[in-house]
This record gives C-alpha cells, structure tokens and sequence, in this order.
C-alpha cells in the first residue's frame, strides 16, 4: 500500500507509490494460475510490465535467498507462514498507519528533493489478537535502518525471506512477523535479515513528525487539475450516493484512489468542471466535507455483523449513532465542538481496521459489548492499552463521560485525547475519572445523582 496523496509535482510521494508498485511486484506469486484469469487456455488479460529492476532483483540469489530451479523463487513450495503487509510513504505522512504493517517504508530524498536517496525501513508491526489470548498482541513496527535507494527491493526480500525460513507455522496465531520480532527483539532480526541482504543496514535517517493526513475536500494535484477527496463513512457507498458517483466519474472519465481509511479520491478534474461536479453529487446526497463532524471524519470501522462471520457485535453500522453520542458527552465536558478525536470501532479483535493505535477504540467481545482501548496517538504511532473490559454499548456514557471530564479538566493546553491518556498512565487516570464522576454526581438533579452513584458503586 502507498500513500493515496494525489500529486503531480511531488517527486517524494512519485517515488513511494513506485516502491509500492515494485514492491507488491516483486513478491507477487510466479505461479500463472494464482494470479491470471484464463479463458479456453489463453491468457484473459495483460497489460502491465514491471520493471526490469524487479525482476533482476527477484531472480538475484547472491546471498541464499531463493530456492533454485522452483516456480517460486522466493516462496518455494511452503509460500509464507501467514499474511505479510507493506506500505510505503514520505517522511511525516502517515496516512498508511505506518507501524502496524510487516514491513514499513519511508521514502529518503536527497538536498533537492527531487532524487530519492534511500529508504527507511520498519519491520514487525501489527493488530490482529485474540481477547484474553497473551500470546496474541498488537505491535508496532521497530527501526531496521536504512538502504540506498538501489538497496530497497534486495532489502525488502531479505526481510520477506526471514519470515519465510523462521516465522512460526505451528501456531497460525503466532505465525506473523510481529511475533517473530518480539521473541527474537530487533538486533537479532537485523543480524539474520542482513545474512539475506548482503549489506549491514545503515542508521535511520532522522524524520520529522508524524502526521495523519486524509487528503479530502477539493484540492491541487499539481498540473492545473484539481482531486476531490470524498469522505465515505465507514467505507460503505449505497443508494442515490453510490449512484452519483459512478454518473460523475463516467461522465468525466475520472481516475479514482482508494485511501487507507475507507475514503475515495477522484482525480484530474478539469476546473472548469468543479461546479457541476460538485452539484452532481450533492444532488445525489454526497454531503460536502464541512458537513461532517470531525469525528465521523477521523473514525473508521470494520463491516462485522451482518458480513463477516468472525464479528460478535456491530461496528460499521453501530459507529454513526455511538460518535453523535460521543460528540455530546464532549460537549457536556466544555470541549469545543471542533474537538478532534480519533475513534475506531471492530466486531471482533482481529484488528481489521486498526483500532490498537486510536485514541479511542471500541473492540468487540460479546454481543453490544466491547473491550475499550487508550492511549493511541492522534498519529497513529503509539500503541493504545486495555482501559476496561465487557463495557456494554448501552452504558457508553458511564464509562466515557468521566474520562472526557478529566480529560478537559486535567490536559495540557491543546493536548489530544490519546496523548493526555497516555501521559497520565491508566492509574491517574481512573483516579481523575472517578473525581470527575462523583463531582457530576454531586451538582446532578437528586434521582440523575443517585442513578450516576449507582453505576459508580457497579
């Protein structure tokens, strides 16, 4: 995955999106029938070439790294233990949510800014676990180091090929990257990976801050032509809405880019076609950005219930009505209505839609249940924690209010939910929501107060 930025005069974001086009190239099976639709033995469909550069790289075996003679050069007959993520991105962007993935990386540029110098790398990150499992975990991903700019795609099957030869197959929940690196810790995986690479990987290069960026609203891509980023709320289109956008994408023959957070973005609209565009879609229901509060806009969840079998509760269709609730009780506690929050709901903990570095996140464990996590970053670069267990959906505003009270009354000037939580550590925490509690107890009406002493008792 790259990032979905949609500019033209960027070399940076250029270079990332081709490293994750080389990338997912190199490490496609070689096996026609994985990946080839075929009509009467004869090949259905075929466009694309990769580059050159990939396949010298995947048939390049200096260094044991591939198994001769095979279909698969790189997987041989076993293919990996499990699933293996990838995404790239420029330093600051992480609209890829850079630390959950397997392997992380960031684009380098050299002093003009218009040639890539290298890339930094991160390995062993990820979210799926199971509840009450301490053998399952989210992790995020550690500093490998840096490779020149010729390095990536030798680097990058190195890495791969750790998994491969060392990554658990008797234990499927164990069998990811992330498992393999906290039981070996980052230096030994550096040493073996580097055994594959050939090359001791340098330091990092230093990076600025990160940064979540959605790239919605209309917006310059660079060459004259305009994007618009539609924000679609938990990744579902239906009825006038989806409609409207297949008439404008049609008619105007638009290229469109799925964003890691569940978004569209049409691309090359002509300005002088921005009004109509805009108009064809609010005819069809499409509500304009500033339409949308800030929480819906930063939130995502999972389909679950009724699409996935592994869901216990609701999420996609649950989340709308639990953020007008959320966005009260941060009225209630005097934060501006501006207030952002970065809020992710699942049926399940199987992490699909990255809950474990929110801010908030709300975690499936029974039916309207949920486990409730803290902590996360409004960067999505710090692993959020355990706050409560089986916090039943209809008793949200017992648990939440107090937390959103101490929050308001206790953070720094400016300081996000996430980053407040996890400042203060879970202890504090509670102690300042249990005040915040019985203060709201105590100005309530005498019946709110004894129902809130109730649920405080419980």
């Amino acid at each position: 995955m790259g990032p979905a930025a949609p500019y033209t005069n960027r070399p940076d974001y250029a270079a990332a999106q081709k490293a994750a086009l080389d990338l997912a190239d190199l490490l496609t099976p070689q096996s026609g029938a994985y990946y080839d639709v075929w009509l009467d033995g004869e090949k259905f469909m075929s466009a694309y070439k990769e580059d050159p550069a990939v396949t010298e790289a995947r048939a390049f075996n200096g260094f044991g790294t591939n198994f001769e003679n095979s279909p698969e050069p790189i997987y041989g007959a076993q293919f990996l233990p499990r699933k293996f993520k990838i995404a790239t991105t420029v330093p600051g962007d992480n609209s890829v949510d850079l630390f959950t993935q397997d392997l992380g990386v960031v684009v380098i540029m050299d002093e003009t800014g218009q040639q890539v110098k290298g890339y930094n790398l991160y390995v062993g990150g990820g979210q799926g676990r199971s509840h009450r499992d301490a053998d399952t975990f989210p992790r995020l991903a550690d500093p490998l180091g840096f490779v020149a700019k010729d390095d990536l795609l030798h680097a990058a099957k190195a890495v791969v090929c750790v998994q491969r030869d060392y990554g658990r197959r008797d234990n499927r929940k164990q069998a990811r990257t992330r498992h393999l690196l906290a039981e070996w810790g980052i230096d030994k995986f550096r040493s073996v990976a580097e055994q594959y690479f050939g090359k001791t990987f340098q330091s990092a290069a230093p990076l600025p801050a990160w940064q979540y960026k959605d790239y919605l609203g209309w917006g310059e891509q660079g060459d004259g032509k305009l994007f618009y980023g539609v924000y679609v709320q938990n990744g579902r289109i239906k009825g006038e809405a989806k409609k409207a956008l297949r008439a404008v994408i049609e008619k105007f023959n638009l290229p469109v880019v799925l964003t890691p957070h569940q978004n569209l973005i049409l691309r090359d609209v002509e300005p002088a076609a921005k009004e109509e565009v805009t108009a064809l879609l609010r005819a069809g229901g499409v509500k304009e950005l500033v339409e949308w509060d800030g929480l819906d806009r930063l939130s995502m969840a999972c389909p679950a219930l009724p699409l996935c079998g592994l869901a216990v509760t609701e999420a996609e269709r649950a989340l709308p009505d639990v953020n007008v609730r959320i966005r009260a009780m941060l009225m209630r506690a005097g934060l501006p209505a501006s207030q952002p929050l970065h809020v992710r709901m699942t049926g399940c903990p199987n992490g699909c839609v990255r809950p474990y570095v929110a801010e908030l996140a709300l975690v499936g464990d029974g039916p309207n249940s949920y486990q409730l996590w803290l902590g996360g970053g409004p960067a999505q670069t710090r692993l959020a924690q355990t706050y409560a267990e089986r916090v039943k959906v209809k008793d949200l505003e017992a648990t939440l209010e107090p937390l959103f009270a101490a929050w308001a009354a206790h953070r720094q000037p400016g300081e996000a939910f996430g980053d407040w939580a996890a400042r203060q550590g879970f202890d504090t925490v509670r102690q300042q929501a249990a005040a915040a509690a019985a203060a709201a107890a105590r100005q309530a009406p005498p019946a709110a107060a004894a129902a809130a002493a109730a649920s405080g008792a419980k």
